[in-house]
């Protein structure tokens, strides 16, 4: 076995993920295994990996790799978004540079280029997960625009439509001027802001006095259609019936009465914009009120703005603050710092619009997909985000599935007349053309006089059929694959996306097979920066992971990322973490090293070695439940680091050194072949989180065939194990750590033997005790008389006696210091316990810790008292 003196990441990665790739071992087909499914959080195909990413990532193949050892017929499925907003700014941006206007071409034309710019630039983060060493079954990597799932989507929206469930209304929306779309409530990023509340006067018609109203937004009354004062407020009560004129516009309105306007707030009296406010909609609609937009699309004044037309809506606010002033209209403005709606994917500020749009009624299937949260038909992880599913699911608005966009699937609407009901919906246009001469009785109609809505529906009206579309559950719901792989297994996701992807899937899944799409959700937590920001580009301060794992191994990276990612806890970043990881890859290597430079002796395993064996074979069934215990529950962050101890520290730090052979000797052919064992074993754990170290060195410890690769070899199921054996071995090497303890305070070689007195009257691993702390002799049930080391280890006691080389009278100062120490440290602890006050209220755990400490201190003191009189 030839192993090179370092590990190299870079050569070995792509190595072993080409040969994954060349012999399918990621590849699934229906079989007789139990399945195990995960379907990827498809990402935006304009993405690049980032930092959430690869934590999220690294948590879905650390599930499926070990899913596939133990048994499972694993599938993970990949694909990426369409992302309707983002991927039409970057063709509209990429149009622009090259002189086109989106409004100069056709809708035809637009998707040929935002194909063209998806096939050319799409998907490069899918290639990005190669590197991280995701095993992903890419023979099934899906496009949420390729054209079979679009006609599920277009399916399940005539279904939901036939059903009553989706309608077409004039409603208030949530308008991105610079998207050019409207975009859903949870869309919607509020940001404080610092502005300015503007006191207006509204005069009274008729009379020299005024209304004073306070808006942040003088710029909109040019839609003002009232001023509104709360009916039971005394100071307006005289102004009631009347009317005021609006600012600058010169528009005489209605003051009206209603109980939503606040007393407190401002100056009691509100302007009511229907057009530009969503609570002002409201009151407009109750009060049958005109409705006047005076914004385009754009976010500039319309001819409704008079001079201000063409102009954008913050260039305005500043200049018509300017004009209310001079005009004396302008009561007085002062600093306020208010939320502001932004839209999540540009960044705009939102202009609530009122337009034509659909909506999908949410209330009917809402319920069943409470329901199966709550009463943990699907489990979250951490449990805590149940609360925040429920009450977003109890307060649901019907959702906005139309967008004012060209990429995405187009709303199967087709037009046939100017009426508000001279439409049908049909998945196809001679579809649509049979229905539209059934409804209007007129057998002379043609493809020619329908027109199909131009609105395409929201991204999150694709991906919330992705657990089932990407099997073709509705363009073939009997097939094999959906009847074998749905429901899936896990889902790994964000918490930021539970109302906008988990809850509608699980809404999706409910209605069209009546089944929850996956049994578990886990939710990662959110990548921050040492400063607790969230990391991103904007703010430049999220790490490129591509260069990370040049840096470090893609390995060392999936290992730091773990290592301090609680479920749903967030995670703050240190790449001192993928050092760490980047060690452990070092200590392994290392440690295999060492293993393969010994030679191998016929010969008989001496005590010491047997002792060690069998506690490792203990403990090592006993972390693997741990480890399955911790996979129940989704602590995969706990699960490493159980793993990572027992290679570090109990495989490493105390197997290896057990059985290590003296200088010049060789170690007996069955040790080694049991340690070659453990090794393997260890590498399959393992595996999961480190697939491309484990794979290197399962390779090189024999040839292996294709079907004995490590990709897929079967981790061990936790065997039968003596906890008395491991807590032996426990106080063993606690006993060890004493003595070297003494070795280090004291200068003493550990090549220097030493003898031990204790009041034990035997040890269990005497054998390993001799060897790691190199004791000469140990006297069982004897006290010594000359100056000693004396330590406990539990209630035994441990002396060594002091080598002649020390200086006695140092020893006895130093002993002297630390005994003042102890003595004032249990006065304290004595303090505490004869306060009656602390013991009847301090939790009863609380109180026998600190009688626990008083036991421990006297002991040390008698000990050290004991010492003091040998020196």
């Amino acid at each position: 076995m030839q192993i090179s003196e370092k590990y190299n990441p870079q050569e070995t990665e792509q190595k072993w993920y080409n040969y994954w790739l060349e012999n399918k071992y990621f590849h699934s087909e229906p079989n007789d295994k139990p399945p195990y499914t995960v379907v990827i959080p498809p990402p935006n195909v304009t993405g690049i990996l980032h930092m959430g990413h690869m934590l999220n990532n690294t948590i879905q193949d650390v599930l499926v790799r070990r899913a596939r050892m133990r048994g499972f017929n694993a599938c993970w499925i990949p694909g990426t978004d369409h992302a309707s907003i983002a991927t039409e700014a970057k063709v509209v941006a990429k149009l622009k540079s090259e002189g086109v206007s989106k409004s100069d071409i056709t809708r035809e034309q637009f998707l040929e280029h935002a194909w063209e710019w998806t096939h050319k630039y799409g998907g490069t983060i899918l290639e990005q997960l190669k590197k991280l060493g995701c095993s992903c079954d890419w023979d099934r990597t899906r496009f949420t625009m390729e054209e079979k799932l679009s006609e599920q989507v277009i399916k399940s929206f005539v279904d939901l439509y036939n059903k009553g469930l989706i309608y077409r209304g004039y409603r208030m929306v949530n308008w991105d001027p610079e998207a050019k779309t409207n975009i859903s409530d949870e869309e919607v990023i509020f940001k404080e802001q610092n502005g300015k509340l503007y006191f207006l006067k509204y005069k009274i018609e008729g009379s020299e006095e005024f209304l004073s109203v306070a808006t942040t937004r003088p710029e909109t009354i040019f839609g003002d259609t009232a001023v509104c004062i709360n009916p039971d407020d005394e100071r307006y009560a005289h102004l009631k019936g009347k009317n005021v004129i609006v600012p600058i516009v010169n528009r005489v309105v209605p003051i009206i009465e209603d109980e939503y306007v606040d007393i407190e707030f401002g100056t009691g009296a509100l302007k009511i914009t229907p057009a530009h406010d969503t609570n002002d909609y409201e009151i407009g609609q109750k009060h049958q009120l005109k409705m006047i937009d005076a914004l385009d699309d754009d976010g500039n004044l319309n001819e409704h703005g008079l001079h201000y037309a063409g102009k954008n809506r913050f260039e305005v606010r500043k200049q018509i603050a300017k004009e209310l002033e001079e005009k004396d209209l302008l009561l007085k403005a002062e600093d306020y710092v208010n939320k502001v709606g932004t839209s999540e994917r540009t960044g705009a500020v939102i202009e609530p619009k009122v337009s034509v749009q659909w909506f999908l009624k949410m209330s009917e299937i809402a319920q069943p997909a409470l329901d199966v949260v709550m009463n943990d038909e699907v489990k979250f992880y951490p449990e805590k985000f149940k609360n925040t599913y429920k009450h977003w699911m109890e307060n649901i608005r019907d959702w906005n599935i139309s967008r004012q966009l060209w990429w995405g699937q187009q709303i199967p609407a087709y037009y046939y007349g100017t009426g508000d009901e001279d439409f049908v919906v049909a998945e196809t246009k001679e579809e649509a053309l049979e229905l539209a001469k059934q409804k209007t009785g007129n057998n002379e109609l043609t493809q020619e006089n329908l027109k199909q809505d131009n609105d395409a529906l929201d991204t999150w009206f694709s991906s919330w059929l992705w657990p089932m579309s990407v099997f073709d559950g509705l363009n073939d719901p009997e097939n094999k694959e959906i009847q074998y792989y749905y429901p899936t297994s896990d889902l790994v996701t964000a918490p930021d996306i539970i109302f906008f992807w988990v809850a509608r899937m699980i809404m999706a899944g409910l209605e069209y097979r009546k089944e929850v799409p996956f049994r578990n959700v886990y939710f990662t937590g959110i990548v921050r920066d040492k400063q607790r920001r969230k990391m991103s580009k904007s703010l430049g301060n999220s790490p490129d992971p591509l260069e990370l794992m040049d840096k470090y191994g893609a390995d060392g990276v999936r290992v730091g990322i773990l290592l301090s990612s609680a479920a749903g806890n967030d995670l703050l970043f240190d790449e001192e973490l993928m050092l760490q990881g980047r060690n452990f890859m070092t200590k392994i290597w290392n440690a295999f090293r060492l293993i393969n430079m010994w030679n191998h002796e016929d010969k008989t395993p001496n005590s010491t070695e047997i002792q060690t064996i069998e506690w490792f074979e203990n403990k090592l069934n006993k972390t693997i439940a741990e480890i399955n215990d911790q996979f129940e529950k989704f602590r995969i962050s706990d699960a490493l680091h159980l793993i990572y101890k027992l290679i570090w520290d109990d495989f490493c730090g105390w197997y290896l050194e057990a059985i290590k052979p003296n200088y010049g000797e060789g170690i007996s052919k069955e040790v080694y072949h049991k340690t070659i064992y453990f090794f393997e074993e260890l590498m399959k754990l393992l595996h999961p989180f480190m697939p491309f170290l484990t794979e290197e060195l399962w390779q090189t410890i024999s040839e292996r065939s294709l079907d004995q690769a490590l990709v897929i070899a079967q981790q061990k199921e936790a065997g039968v194990f003596d906890d008395t054996i491991i807590k032996n071995f426990e106080t063993a090497a606690e006993l060890i750590s004493g003595v070297r303890n003494y070795r280090q305070t004291k200068g003493i070689s550990p090549r220097e033997t030493v003898e031990v007195y204790t009041n034990a009257s035997e040890f269990a691993n005497e054998a390993v005790i001799k060897k790691l702390a190199n004791i000469e002799s140990i006297h069982f049930g004897q006290k010594t008389d000359k100056p000693s080391f004396t330590f406990l280890v539990g209630a035994t006691e441990i002396s060594i006696p002091l080598s002649e080389n020390l200086d006695l009278g140092e020893e006895k100062a130093k002993t002297e210091e630390e005994l003042k120490y102890l003595k004032g440290f249990l006065v304290s602890v004595e303090k505490k316990l004869s306060n009656e006050k602390f013991v009847a209220n301090a939790k009863p755990e609380v109180v026998e810790t600190e009688r626990k400490k008083q036991k421990d201190a006297l002991d040390k003191i008698a000990i050290l008292e004991e010492k003091l009189k040998s020196l």
